[in-house]
């Protein structure tokens, strides 16, 4: 494994008309949480799998948060600069094009917050029930990139109300956006699997 900034699994392409898939964990994850679900939803592509650096009871999570909900913003844009930095070191040392976001819950929000402060990074995002990481979210220039968000409607943490903002901000900066909410909670479901299958197919 080459020693990066992130501790992660890589898991080169057997199909090389697939482009990369960055795998983000949520909150008690690991770099080895979401490979199985990559390796569902886009057979062949290469996998990119980074560990969250900050630790909130023991538990991974790729920022720190205030309270269910409430984030500490600061530590959101310090914590996505830093993970752009460590997709650029990954591209350069496994030879991987922009890749695409596949990232649940906490993974999600910090792909999100990828998209909008650093949307050179990924060449696309399906967040599996991402909420709003910035209240006040910077102009990006996102056009033409495909965004997946799939929510639950009856999902306590990530509601519709947290994701609306989301879904507006991204629209707004040129994003393909496609918003799905399913008859669903938190934790994932075949339907998320199937969603995110066709969007990375295409």
């Amino acid at each position: 494994m080459t020693e990066l900034s992130h501790i992660h699994r890589f898991e080169p392409a057997a199909d090389s008309a697939r482009p990369p898939l960055l795998l983000l964990h949520g909150t008690g994850g690991d770099e080895s949480d979401l490979l199985a679900l990559g390796r569902t939803v886009a057979p062949g592509a290469a996998l990119l799998s980074p560990r969250g650096r900050v630790l909130e009871n023991g538990m991974p999570r790729f920022f720190r948060r205030f309270a269910e909900g409430r984030f500490d913003e600061a530590d959101v844009i310090a914590r996505a600069a830093e993970l752009a930095g460590f997709i650029a070191e990954a591209r350069e040392a496994y030879g991987l094009a922009a890749p695409v976001a596949l990232g649940y819950s906490n993974g999600a929000n910090i792909a999100a917050a990828l998209l909008l402060l650093h949307p050179e990074a990924l060449a696309g995002a399906v967040l599996l029930r991402p909420m709003t990481p910035l209240s006040r979210p910077p102009a990006a220039d996102l056009a033409g990139t495909p965004v997946l968000l799939v929510s639950g409607a009856m999902d306590p943490i990530a509601t519709p109300a947290s994701v609306a903002p989301l879904v507006e901000t991204l629209r707004a900066s040129g994003a393909a956006v496609r918003h799905e909410t399913l008859p669903a909670g938190h934790g994932l479901t075949s339907a998320d699997l199937k969603l995110a299958g066709e969007a990375l197919a295409g």
